[in-house]
């Protein structure tokens, strides 16, 4: 399976990239500047120190000698030690400091001998049993100790500075800072020993390979281009419905040229403060220059790249549009010999700038179009490359019975079918996990719900007006599958789907269409003589196909060829055409409804035998399969030939 791409080196970076080379690790600098926190360290050192020794020095006072030779003679001294004429001692008793101002007493003191003095020091000592020790009485902090006590106000003020400075960097790195451009260059992550995506792992879209295998063979051979004064094209826009595999053909694109890919998505530029968006395009458009050969991959561009308007904007709509002119003024600098490559995708090419497709930027519009059948049976074989299938699985049949699904569908299904196998308990996929799953993915999954008899009927004659008018008329898609199980919302599914992939419709079909459609409340009223709100999805689906007939498609004689309505469902409908217009393809969809439900009703009713055998097998069974819903209806399959031809 194609390896997922790696995420951002930064938060505030807004694309991720595959395959660059590592840059060399920036040199960290000191945020406020090594001068200032040394002189700021000094400073609190010295203010330490001068704090200490105050402290100090009020621990031990200095007598004099006179006031030792006194304590002494008076027995009060427990024990002393010398070294040379200094002296330090303890009392036995506290005695007040003969300072005479009453600061207090004391018991540890300190005191020098004059060098004069002629006093039987040593026998005065003896005599009055005082100790004299090898350590010095008062312990005074070594030099170590006292370093580490001066630095810890320091050490703590750099670890103080240091997360301040951090915490700010990173606040502006994401905010002003990126936009005034304050931030480290960004690195690509490196990809060295990952698997890189290729045309291998795509399927499906041969016709959109050969468009770019052109950008691969610029990519890999610039220099035989270059010799013809050949030059490619500025940028490639991939437009296509989602999930047809537009980001997975990008980077294939580049793992196929062996070069770096940037990917990035065009909502992720924009933020609050205007100028943030088109720096950021700046920063990545210099990155990929820094590795070229490199290509650059926009999605969803149409967020940024909607056609601009002719007031002046503000806040958003204005970071919105400095960010696309900042996009076109980077491809409009881009020359052959960069090497450098844009791609970009969108499901909405029709609201694009003009000035963003113009020739010199994107230049070249490829269509990714859902695969056809041939198509989607390769990507069931890439997407089931590591799950194990049973013999029994016949991958050309699902990929027949799923026409219009995206690799994106197809992936999921493939997914889904696994994960039933797992709950199965089972090794293996078989093709009942599959087509399960593709019951699951397209009609949605079953609710436990009891309904009482008498629904229970009027649902299965709903169905089976679905079906049989299906079954009946010439030219319909055939009826893989009919239930009355709820799943979803709908209290019962019929599915059908033609045999080969329609490309075009013709009225004939269409109305087909329209007439299986109104079948479930065309029965409902034959059978009960009610309307219930089951048609609803019904009434949904046949009102956008005859609003397409008439005002798009022009199937409607009074409107004529005339495109009145728009396509885009974003477009406001009421402002496409001239009220007199909007009220006559009102009038010819009310026609065309009348005559469809007209031609329900008449095909039911004559073949009322075959809409209660339907029922009643539906009834007993709850879920019919192709084949034995024919058996029901007693109605012979239609051959595929017959099937096609209406197409």
């Amino acid at each position: 399976m194609p390896t997922s791409v790696p995420p951002r080196d930064r938060p505030d970076q807004p694309w991720r990239s595959e395959g660059a080379p590592p840059p060399p690790a920036p040199k960290k600098k000191m945020p406020g500047g090594w001068g200032r926190l040394i002189l700021t360290a000094l400073v609190v050192y010295l203010i330490t120190n001068l704090i200490l020794s105050f402290f100090n020095d009020g621990d031990e006072p200095t007598v004099s000698y006179t006031e030792f030779s006194k304590q002494v003679t008076a027995g009060n001294v427990s024990k002393i030690y010398a070294k040379g004429d200094a002296i330090q001692g303890q009392l036995k008793n506290k005695a007040p400091v003969p300072s005479g101002d009453g600061s207090g007493d004391y018991t540890k003191f300190t005191t020098q001998r004059p060098t004069f003095a002629d006093d039987d020091l040593w026998s005065q000592l003896t005599k009055q049993n005082v100790t004299v020790t090898a350590e010095p009485v008062v312990e005074h902090r070594s030099f170590l100790a006292n370093l580490l006590i001066s630095l810890a106000p320091m050490l703590l003020l750099v670890v103080l500075w240091l997360f301040i400075a951090r915490r700010m960097s990173a606040g502006m790195g994401g905010g002003a800072g990126g936009m005034l451009g304050r931030k480290t260059p960004p690195q690509p992550v490196e990809m060295a020993g990952v698997k890189r995506t290729t045309f291998e792992d795509v399927a499906g879209i041969d016709e959109v390979e050969g468009e770019l295998n052109d950008v691969v063979d610029f990519l890999k051979n610039p220099g035989a281009y270059h010799e013809m004064g050949a030059r490619m094209p500025g940028g490639v826009l991939l437009a296509g419905p989602p999930g047809t595999g537009k980001t997975l053909l990008a980077r294939a694109v580049a793992g196929e040229a062996g070069v770096p890919f940037f990917s990035a998505s065009a909502s992720e530029f924009i933020e609050m403060i205007v100028g943030v968006g088109a720096s950021r395009v700046r920063e990545l458009f210099a990155e990929a220059r820094k590795v070229a050969p490199a290509i650059v991959f926009i999605d969803e561009i149409d967020t940024i790249g909607r056609a601009r308007g002719g007031g002046s904007g503000m806040g958003g709509h204005d970071e919105r549009e400095q960010t696309l002119n900042q996009i076109l003024t980077e491809m409009d600098g881009f020359s052959g010999s960069e090497g450098v490559i844009v791609l970009a995708a969108t499901n909405r090419p029709d609201v694009l700038d003009p000035a963003l497709t113009r020739p010199g930027r994107f230049d070249r519009i490829v269509h990714v179009s859902p695969p056809d059948r041939g198509g989607r049976e390769a990507i069931l074989r890439i997407h089931t490359r590591e799950i194990p299938l049973a013999r029994d699985v016949d991958l050309q049949q699902v990929a027949r019975t799923t026409p219009g699904m995206t690799g994106a569908d197809l992936a999921n299904l493939a997914n889904e079918a696994a994960l039933l196998a797992v709950k199965r308990q089972q090794n293996e996929v078989t093709q009942s996990d599959l087509s399960d799953a593709l019951e699951k993915v397209q009609l949605g999954a079953e609710r436990p719900l009891v309904m009482p008899y008498e629904e229970r009927r009027r649902t299965a004659y709903h169905e089976s007006g679905h079906a049989l008018l299906g079954m009946v008329q010439p030219g319909a898609d055939p009826v893989r599958k009919v239930t009355i199980v709820p799943r979803g919302r709908a209290l019962g599914v019929t599915l059908s789907t033609p045999d080969a992939d329609k490309y075009a419709y013709t009225e004939e079909y269409l109305r087909g269409r329209v007439i299986g459609a109104l079948g479930g409340m065309a029965a409902e009223q034959l059978v009960f003589d009610v309307v219930t709100t089951g048609a609803e999805n019904d009434l949904e689906q046949v009102t956008n196909i005859v609003r397409g007939m008439v005002g798009r498609w022009g199937m409607s004689e009074r409107i004529g060829p005339l495109s009145a309505l728009p396509g885009d469902a974003q477009q406001p409908y009421g402002l496409s055409a001239a009220p007199g217009t909007l009220d006559a393809i009102a009038v010819e969809m009310r026609r065309i409804v009348d005559e469809c439900y007209d031609r329900a009703c008449t095909l039911l009713r004559d073949n009322r035998d075959k809409l209660d055998a339907l029922a009643e097998a539906l009834l007993a069974n709850e879920t019919l399969e192709e084949e034995a819903a024919y058996r029901a209806a007693g109605i012979p399959r239609l051959s595929k030939a017959g099937a096609d031809g209406t197409a």
